[in-house]
């Protein structure tokens, strides 16, 4: 098996758990701060669908180049 498909391996991983932890992160902090102010609901939740797809992107951009990588 070469080296650059172990890395390209490694580096898909290390981007689907640094999402992973990033959409977490995003979660607690937004449950966290509607549980402070229910009247903002709504608009906590816009933010917290706009960043968790942001970092998805960046997750997803990070794929494809370690498996671009090959």
């Amino acid at each position: 098996m070469p080296a650059a498909s172990i890395g390209a391996g490694v580096g898909a991983g290390l981007a689907a758990i640094g999402a992973g932890i990033g959409i977490g992160k995003i979660g607690a902090s937004s449950l966290e701060a509607s549980a402070r102010q229910p009247e903002l609901y709504g608009k906590l939740f816009t933010l917290m669908i706009v960043a968790a797809a942001l970092v998805e992107g960046v997750a997803f951009f990070a794929v494809v180049v370690a498996m671009g990588a090959k």
